[in-house]
C-alpha cells in the first residue's frame, strides 16, 4: 500500500502540479490511514477495503477527538487516492462512494482592527537586521494578502520595488501579480539595502527572506517570529500566519473594493471562498453599529 501511496504522490507532483505542502498533507493523512488498515483491520491491500472500513476509520478519528474539519480533509485525501487507484486499475471500486463528509462549523475568520494592525506592524524594532526583516515581512503580508507559504517562497526576482508589485506562485502553481503599497515598498527597500546582506551566508542565495543561519526562512520559522511579535504587541485575538491575509481582504471590502478584484489578489479559484470575507465585513460593521449608534 505504501508503494501505491508513493505513486499517487508522484502523480500529484508531476501530473497535477500540486504544491509540496499539499502533497505533504496527503502523505500524512494517507499514511495514518494505511497504518489503521494494517493494524486495526488487518488489511494488506487497498483492493480489500470496503465502505465499512472507511466508516470505522472515520469513527476512530472522531473518537480520538479529531475536529470535523480534519476528518473532512482526511476523507478528501482518501477519496482522491481511490480516484487515482481506479484510473490505474489497481482497484475496481471506490469504497468512499456515497460517504458524506462531516458537517463543518462555519467559522468566521479572525480579523484585526486597523488599530491592531498598526500596533502589530509597528512592534518590530528596526535597530537590528532581524527587526528590519520582521517588519518587512509583516508589511508585505498585509499589503498583498499572500499566503505565508508564498511569502517564504519569494525570491529576489519576484519583487519589483520600482514598479511596486510582487509576483507569487500560489496553489496549483498559478502565478499572480499583486500591487505593493508605498509603505510596504519603503520598508522592503530598507530590508534589501540594510538587513538582508547582513543575514546572508551564501551570496548566491536568491531567497527574499532568510533566517539567522542565512538560509531561506521556513513557515515554521515565520510562525515563531509572529508569535513573539504578537506577544510583544499584546494582541489578544488569535494570531496565526493567516490573520493578516484575513485582515487584508476584509479591510479592502470594508473600504469598497470589488469582490472579484479581491478574489484575484488572494488567488482564490472560486469566488465563494472570497465571499466569507464579505460576510466578515458585514458582521464587523453590524457590531460597530450596535456598539456606537445611540438608537441601535
Amino acid at each position: 500500500m505504501n508503494d501505491h501511496l508513493e505513486e499517487f504522490l508522484q502523480y500529484l507532483l508531476t501530473e497535477h502540479g500540486a504544491a509540496k505542502n499539499t502533497v505533504d498533507s496527503y502523505r500524512r493523512d494517507i499514511k495514518q490511514y494505511i497504518k489503521y488498515l494494517e493494524t486495526a483491520e488487518k488489511l494488506q491491500s487497498f483492493d480489500a477495503v470496503g465502505r465499512i472500513h472507511i466508516f470505522n476509520y472515520l469513527a476512530s478519528l472522531k473518537e480520538n477527538g479529531k475536529a470535523s474539519s480534519s476528518i473532512s480533509r482526511t476523507l478528501s485525501s482518501i477519496r482522491a487516492l481511490y480516484q487515482f487507484l481506479l484510473r490505474q486499475k489497481i482497484t475496481m471500486e471506490d469504497p468512499t462512494l456515497h460517504i458524506q463528509s462531516p458537517q463543518l462549523e462555519k467559522r468566521m475568520p479572525t480579523v484585526l482592527t486597523l488599530a491592531e494592525v498598526e500596533t502589530l506592524l509597528n512592534t518590530p524594532k528596526e535597530d537590528n537586521e532581524y527587526g528590519v526583516r520582521d517588519k518587512a515581512m509583516l508589511e508585505l503580508l498585509y499589503a498583498t494578502g499572500i499566503r505565508v507559504s508564498e511569502l517564504v517562497s519569494l525570491n529576489l526576482e519576484d519583487v519589483n520595488v520600482s514598479l511596486q508589485f510582487v509576483r507569487c506562485s500560489g496553489k496549483g502553481k498559478k502565478e499572480r501579480v499583486i500591487p505593493l503599497g508605498k509603505i510596504a515598498t519603503t520598508v522592503l527597500v530598507n530590508y534589501l539595502e540594510n538587513a538582508r546582506g547582513k543575514l546572508l551566508k551564501d551570496k548566491e542565495n536568491e531567497a527574499l527572506f532568510v533566517n539567522h543561519h542565512g538560509q531561506r526562512l521556513s513557515r515554521q520559522g515565520f510562525w515563531k517570529i509572529l508569535k513573539g511579535i504578537g506577544k510583544d504587541a499584546n494582541i489578544e485575538k488569535e494570531l496565526t500566519p493567516h490573520t493578516l491575509r484575513h485582515s487584508f481582504a476584509t479591510h479592502l471590502l470594508e473600504n469598497g473594493a470589488d469582490l472579484q478584484a479581491v478574489q484575484e489578489m488572494l488567488g482564490h479559484a472560486d469566488i465563494s471562498t472570497t465571499q466569507i470575507y464579505l460576510q466578515a465585513s458585514k458582521a464587523r460593521l453590524t457590531d460597530i453599529y450596535k456598539t456606537y449608534h445611540p438608537r441601535a
